[in-house]
């Protein structure tokens, strides 16, 4: 029996089979003292006569949940995960798994080398490493197939979401379903079983039989999904080979070199550096991270419409009960019945149960009365962009918000400062920064203003976790982070427009970059008429003309692009003749215009930007921008962000780039690049 005092694994003996027991919180990860404890654990099983089978199970919340991530990019501890599980697999005295939790990443790998495998119904099992810009790489791509056929095999490593037990148990997977609160009898009895079972039923001596079909479908069903990433080919391309006659180990062989090609790629080590990024951005600089929090037991949001819509949405699903006011019936009326469609079409899908639906409804109360917000601990005010409203807002609120109550904008551009001066109480002020549709939409941006408090500021950040927002703090200035970032974009762009580029090619040069779209499909999307002045007769740029004439974008069937009943774009005659004017008027030559200008103008300029915005210490570091893209602007998480970006392309590049073109540098950036730095470590 290990001693639990110098390791995480210890063993039980029950009659004739040895209980292996892994207790390394918080979530059992494949760590070095886990590996080396299970070979050890493995070692006594089989030196032992007594034992007659043995059980892999796992103390806490959850079954080994994967590897140990901290451990990338160091020399591996030996054994390696591939050694333990081969030697499971290898002993002559039957093992069992036990799954509870999750079993996921090498925890999955750790059952498919045991000979059999039994899970308490609301266990999960999977292998996410793809989202991590990696595959299964201990013989997870080999052994799936061969055990749970290759449809199964393709879902769990190329796209990565797990499966519950009992889907597993139907595609055999596992091998039977335990009691939900007897998991340990049930295995044990289950080991007891199969105890005298010859020969043991290993992955490594079943055949994986080829599905050509199969594979065409999911490459085609999953092209849009896939589209820009390397490691779901690369987990597509291993399961392939384990039904291709290729002998197990030939196998094995493909998918280590397939492995380290992934480990050793950009692609990765980006999925990686958001993976880590996300979870630093919860920390906050200069604040105790015990500091007591303020208590949110209900939410007041002002305004009904799409934003606010949506933000009641993220506190209700959360269980957290939320008073919404409007000014009109109409209003109130229509932003209630929007809610109740969103979710109504969430259990449709079958996301949600009708009685969820009724739950989240039910804690919403819909309200003329803005005296009704007195009883709330965080009022939200979701109105439209404009300084007058938002403060006339803030100073009905100071008078009726009870003291402690947490008042917060949504404003997406607007001074922080300045909304909080006219209260009382400006460190209880606060930005959240939610973006659209922000029932969807994971990205938070949380404004600390100059006197923002503290524990105001823990209570928001610690708040998005509960209704599952990535939350990023941004200082107080134009745009916060990403739409400060997102203006010298859309700004290079349209001077390109000026010079002879089209918003296609434009548009094509991002989406080849990886974006969703480019900056005039975005504008299309969202309404060129935002933010117009609205009089026909003041037309001062190429938006305005467009807008002039009801080119306000998808919404009206043309925008930049003409779209036709679907909403499909072609390029707009029209709008080659009004940027052709324009130009004529300006005295501007058109000229060809390179795919690589049109990125070091629109991308370079963001990360001179993001550079500043670190200078003027709007960020507290680099990785929150990069989360800020990645969650809220569809930046290719496979780029890792702009800052991330511009480190792989090389900081000396990027500085190149802006000078050819006439742009003053930011300090940071032009040190860094002197230095041989980078703005993540």
């Amino acid at each position: 029996m290990t001693d639990p005092m110098t390791g995480p694994i210890t063993t039980q003996l029950h009659d004739d089979v040895l209980v292996i027991i892994s207790n390394n919180p918080p979530v059992n990860a494949l760590g070095a003292a886990v590996r080396q404890g299970l070979e050890a654990g493995i070692k006594e099983g089989l030196a032992n006569p007594q034992v007659k089978a043995m059980v892999i199970r796992c103390d806490g919340r959850t079954f080994f949940a994967g590897a140990d991530i901290t451990e990338f990019g160091k020399p591996m501890q030996e054994p390696g995960l591939p050694t333990v599980v081969d030697m499971i697999e290898a002993s002559d005295k039957p093992v069992v798994a036990a799954i509870h939790g999750t079993a996921l990443g090498g925890g999955c790998e750790v059952t498919l080398g045991c000979h059999y495998r039994i899970a308490v119904p609301s266990a999960k099992i999977g292998t996410p490493e793809v989202k991590l810009g990696l595959l299964p790489g201990a013989g997870g791509t080999q052994r799936l197939p061969r055990i749970a056929g290759v449809k199964l095999a393709l879902e769990l490593t190329a796209k990565g979401d797990p499966i519950p037990a009992k889907l597993a148990l139907s595609a055999g997977l596992i091998d039977r379903l335990a009691n939900e609160n007897n998991l340990e009898a049930d295995a044990i009895a289950f080991a007891c079983e199969v105890a005298d079972t010859k020969p043991l039923p290993r992955a490594r001596d079943k055949v994986a039989q080829a599905d050509p079909e199969a594979v065409a479908a999911f490459k085609k069903d999953n092209a849009k999904r896939f589209r820009g990433f390397e490691a779901p080919a690369a987990n597509i391309a291993c399961v392939e080979k384990a039904t291709d006659g290729s002998s197990f180990d030939e196998g094995i062989a493909f998918e280590r070199q397939e492995f380290m090609k992934l480990m050793m790629g950009v692609q990765s080590a980006a999925q990686r550096h958001i993976f880590f990024a996300e979870r630093q951005a919860a920390k906050i600089d200069g604040i105790d991270p015990k500091i007591p929090l303020r208590e949110i037991k209900r939410v007041g949001v002002i305004g009904a419409g799409t934003m606010g819509g949506g933000i009641s949405m993220n506190f209700l699903s959360a269980g957290i009960p939320v008073t919404i006011v409007e000014m009109a019936q109409e209003a109130l009326d229509r932003g209630a019945a929007t809610i109740r469609k969103n979710y109504e079409a969430s259990a449709a899908k079958g996301r949600l149960k009708p009685e969820q639906v009724e739950q989240a409804m039910g804690a919403l109360t819909p309200t003329f009365d803005f005296e009704a917000l007195a009883d709330c601990d965080l009022i939200i005010e979701a109105v439209y962009e404009n300084m007058d409203v938002k403060k006339e807002i803030f100073t009905r609120l100071d008078a009726i918000a009870k003291p402690g109550a947490i008042l917060a904008s949504n404003t997406s551009y607007l001074d922080i400062d300045e909304i909080a001066s006219v209260t009382k109480r400006p460190g209880d002020v606060v930005g959240m920064h939610f973006f659209s549709p922000a029932n969807v939409m994971k990205l938070l941006e949380v404004v600390r203003g100059a006197q923002t408090e503290d524990d105001v500021l823990a209570t928001v950040m610690a708040l998005s976790k509960t209704i599952r927002k990535v939350a990023v703090v941004a200082g107080v200035c134009d745009g916060f982070i990403g739409n400060r970032m997102l203006k010298p974009r859309q700004v290079e762009a349209m001077k390109l427009l000026m010079e002879g580029a089209t918003p296609e090619q434009i548009d094509k040069v991002h989406v080849a970059f990886g974006m969703p779209m480019g900056p005039f499909q975005m504008s299309d999307l969202a309404g060129v008429d935002i933010g117009w002045h609205r009089d026909p007769n003041r037309i001062e740029n190429i938006r305005d003309a467009l807008a002039a004439e009801g080119r306000w974008g998808q919404k009206t069937g043309k925008g930049f692009y003409d779209y036709d009943e679907k909403r499909n774009p072609t390029p707009s005659a029209r709008v080659a003749e009004i940027i052709e004017d324009f130009r004529s008027k300006s005295n501007l030559q058109k000229r060809e215009i390179s795919d690589q200008e049109i990125v070091e103008k629109t991308l370079y300029t963001m990360v001179n930007e993001g550079a500043l915005i670190l200078e003027e210490k709007m960020a507290q570091r680099a990785s929150d921008i990069d989360v800020v893209w990645i969650y809220g602007y569809g930046w290719p998480v496979y780029r890792g962000g702009p800052m991330f970006w511009a480190d792989t392309e090389g900081l000396k590049t990027i500085v190149a780039g802006l000078e050819k073109h006439g742009f003053a540098v930011a300090e940071l950036l032009k040190s860094k690049a002197e230095s041989g730095g980078r703005f993540n470590g």
